[in-house]
């Protein structure tokens, strides 16, 4: 017959100490099936059910998925998939790659696998998918040092020195020394037509070398040389330097030192006032504007060799037509301006960008009627200009009530085609030089009286002719 475990012991220690463990086993055994059936009570004592079995399986899962987790496996390596499809030399291979699923540890064939099992699974092997083709494409995927080619170097050059808006202020000289009165001098006007398009390019270079960080978060400028990194700013400084020396040179030696001297003038205020003052204050737009009316004065000094009313005249042209064109351009563009960090009228004042828009919209009908007055031009002139004045005027008006982008978009663009066109007619309006003066006292008189103005006019023009 068997012995129990306290009859054992008992044998095994004998005396006061094997009576106090024959005691205390001999309790143990007569509670341990209470404590037996308590297992099977909740707090309520209420027999156990189904869904506290279930809660079991869950924790059973969980504590065997973090097993998994935490389990290292080595990385199997890349083996061919037989579904490999083989196409032709003018397409793309697809290839396939076998992904191994994790392996489990041995669950019991009765119990099936849930749907938290089956995602958790699939989403580890996508993970280590992912991975591997990661490492893959990480040797495409590398910086790459850009290399300036030859052949693209003008294209970068052009936009460097904003071509266009260069273009725009060569035209606008040789329209300034078109209309000038006296002979018209074919090498003093081709001198400074170049020498004004090195100086803008001059200019335009050195705005977009001081610009560059606050270039790279505006959309309109984010594509810039300087900015992409296409060259690099002491390329474009020396760029700068070569258009800016040549061009002054040219316009002092080669056309006349007045002309120099406003070339000079232009490329300072543009590069050391107008370009730092954008991030100041809005008289940013006045100085620009001065920047932009000094060309025509250039082309007008290029002919006559001085500065008239018709100098100034043709300034005043260029200066007012600047703010309608460029305050209905900023006013579609205040986001990118305010994300650069400019200080624009449109941004911060934008009231005062429409009621400056409309002033000199008004203002550029006023000069076209003074130009006969200053004997610049016919009054043919302000007649014919009229209807192209009052549009503007209308646009302008139009821009300041509604204050919206599809206004200042027909402003802009009216703009574009409004000044070429002005400029053509006051060429084709321009008053013819007088005749040379006759020998006597009493033309003398007269002249003095009269036609002072122009005698000089044709002196100097002559002198320039010699320059």
């Amino acid at each position: 017959m068997a012995a129990s475990p306290h009859t054992l012991s008992s044998r095994l220690l004998t005396g006061w100490v094997g009576g106090c463990i024959w005691h205390l086993e001999g309790r143990a055994i007569q509670e341990s099936p209470h404590k037996f059936i308590h297992l099977f009570r909740n707090v309520n004592k209420q027999w156990i059910t189904f869904q506290h079995f279930n809660f079991l399986k869950r924790m059973y899962v969980t504590q065997l998925n973090r097993s998994l987790n935490q389990q290292v496996k080595p990385k199997p390596e890349p083996v061919a998939s037989p579904f490999l499809e083989k196409t032709s030399s003018g397409q793309t291979k697809l290839e396939i790659y076998e992904m191994k699923p994790l392996s489990s540890p041995s669950l019991p064939l009765s119990r099936k696998p849930n749907e938290k099992e089956f995602m958790e699974l699939e989403s580890a092997s996508i993970i280590e998918g992912s991975l591997d083709v990661g490492k893959e494409k990480k040797g495409e995927k590398q910086w790459k040092e850009m290399k300036l080619q030859v052949a693209d170097l003008p294209g970068i050059l052009a936009r460097l020195s904003k071509i266009k808006l260069t273009a725009l202020v060569v035209s606008t000289t040789a329209a300034g020394f078109a209309v000038a009165p006296g002979p018209f001098d074919w090498p003093c006007f081709l001198l400074a037509s170049v020498g004004t398009g090195l100086a803008s390019c001059a200019a335009n270079s050195i705005n977009q070398f001081f610009e560059v960080p606050f270039d790279s978060n505006m959309n309109r400028t984010k594509n810039r040389p300087l900015v992409r990194g296409q060259i690099s700013p002491l390329l474009a400084v020396s760029f700068a330097t070569c258009c800016a020396v040549p061009g002054v040179a040219l316009l002092t030696w080669g056309v006349n030192p007045l002309t120099g001297a406003l070339g000079v003038f232009n490329i300072f205020l543009y590069t050391c006032c107008y370009t730092p003052l954008k991030r100041i204050s809005i008289a940013n737009t006045w100085v620009g504007a001065v920047v932009g009316a000094i060309p025509p004065v250039m082309g007008w000094t290029a002919a006559t060799g001085s500065l008239d009313a018709g100098a100034f005249l043709l300034g005043g042209i260029l200066y007012s037509w600047q703010f309608p064109h460029f305050n209905a351009l900023s006013w579609g563009l205040r986001e990118d301006y305010s994300r650069g960090g400019y200080c624009m009228m449109s941004v911060t004042h934008p009231a005062l960008c429409r009621r400056v828009a409309l002033r000199h919209c008004l203002a550029l009908g006023a000069l076209s009627a003074a130009a006969p007055l200053l004997h610049v031009t016919t009054w043919t002139f302000p007649l014919v200009a009229l209807p192209l004045n009052l549009y503007i005027a209308y646009l302008g008006f139009r821009f300041y009530a509604d204050a919206d982008r599809a206004s200042s978009r027909r402003l802009f663009f009216c703009s574009l085609w409004h000044l070429p066109l002005l400029l053509l007619l006051m060429l084709t309006c321009k008053r013819g030089s007088a005749p040379p003066p006759a020998h006597g006292a009493g033309h003398a008189r007269a002249a003095g009286q009269g036609a002072a103005a122009l005698e000089p006019e044709t002196d100097v023009a002559g002198f320039s002719t010699r320059w």
